[in-house]
């Protein structure tokens, strides 16, 4: 479907009709999604506000004896707060919209799941929102109009839907065993991976599972995302942006299944396209990390993410309209590096200042500091 609307424009959608999963246990039948879009310009940014961004897999698997925490992905590309609330009949969010009683949801987007008995084994239908909450008070303007968004203000909603089935139980609830663990290099939940239109990303996954074996990676992404086997635990999504994707971010969600049925985690990361593997170097206070893969080039690799105190994700946006005045970046890395990388790093950091105005003539220094963990 396609909608041509105006600029600085807020409308909302609505989606109605056709049925959920027959036999869903909390015997939510008719479907229904609500999605507020806001593209009026912000006061802070400039620019026109944009949604939260996340993703899923249609269907998750957890055994009705184990505690289980889903950290759903609450990523928004202007660095607001992103907040999870259960859909809201009264809003037309949703038909029936109570959250099943094995399950509880914290705003910061925490999907939990309590030990239930067999009895409740089945489908569960889970419809919940996602809203961003500016970290300060801003005005949004449409023309001459104006409107004061506060920090307890919603901007945009996005709803998030999908099935949990609560499967017999397994014999043990520890990662590895019965249940598939992921291990490195596979990235870390939350990390914002980095590229440059045309070029190739490729993200490694491992796991292991040792009381049976794993099936297959599943996983939701860029509609021409492609996963390949590499060997028995170890899969490579692999995608490769257009110039139509630059500037853009992208979410990517995984996770891995055993024969027995029985799911990892999820784990999600936030692909950025665009001169990217340089913009988190301005802003000071944004850790970074690299994390090895095979066949990606430092770009691929690089991750970063700011967390503010309440969790949620902060982007380092690309092609940002900043002024660069000075310039203190403290950079992470597992091993130490050699004089090439580090010159080729500092170059690239270099190209993307002075792309944003700073003089060409200006240098960059570094000093590492090693300990007995890493060098940084």
């Amino acid at each position: 479907m396609v909608r041509q609307i105006p600029r600085n424009f807020s409308f909302q959608l609505m989606l109605r009709g056709g049925n959920w999963l027959s036999g869903n246990i909390n015997g939510v039948n008719v479907w229904r999604a609500v999605n507020l879009v806001d593209l009026r310009t912000r006061s802070d940014t400039g620019r026109a506000n944009s949604s939260p961004q996340t993703t899923i897999l249609p269907v998750i698997r957890v055994p009705s004896n184990c505690q289980w925490d889903l950290n759903l992905l609450a990523f928004d590309p202007d660095g607001d707060e992103v907040k999870c609330r259960y859909a809201n009949a009264t809003l037309l969010e949703c038909d029936d919209c109570t959250l099943p009683s094995a399950f509880s949801l914290s705003s910061s987007c925490v999907l939990s799941f309590t030990p239930t008995n067999n009895s409740a084994i089945g489908p569960y239908v889970i419809q919940l929102m996602m809203e961003d909450f500016p970290r300060q008070n801003i005005l949004m303007t449409q023309n001459s109009e104006q409107e004061l968004k506060t920090t307890h203000t919603p901007i945009s909603k996005v709803p998030v839907q999908f099935i949990y089935r609560v499967d017999l139980a397994a014999p043990r609830c520890t990662e590895g065993l019965y249940l598939p663990k992921f291990e490195p290099p596979t990235p870390p939940n939350g990390a914002q991976l980095n590229i440059e239109v045309n070029e190739h990303l490729a993200i490694s996954i491992k796991f292991v599972v040792l009381m049976s074996t794993v099936e297959d990676l599943q996983f939701s992404g860029p509609h021409n995302m492609n996963r390949g086997k590499v060997r028995f635990g170890e899969y490579t999504l692999r995608w490769t942006p257009s110039i139509d994707e630059a500037g853009q971010s992208h979410p990517v969600c995984f996770l891995a299944q055993s024969n027995t049925r029985y799911h990892s985690e999820v784990r999600c990361v936030i692909v950025w396209v665009g001169n990217a593997s340089i913009t988190s170097t301005i802003q000071p206070t944004t850790p970074l990390s690299t994390i090895s893969t095979p066949d990606t080039t430092i770009r691929e690799t690089t991750t970063s993410s700011t967390t503010p105190d309440d969790g949620t994700q902060t982007p380092t946006t690309p092609g940002s309209n900043q002024v660069v005045i000075g310039l203190k970046a403290i950079i992470s890395f597992l091993h130490p590096l050699s004089e090439d990388i580090i010159s080729a790093l500092l170059q690239k950091i270099k190209d993307e200042l002075v792309r944003r105005g700073i003089p060409t003539d200006s240098s960059l220094t570094v000093s590492q500091q090693c300990s007995t963990e890493n060098c940084s």
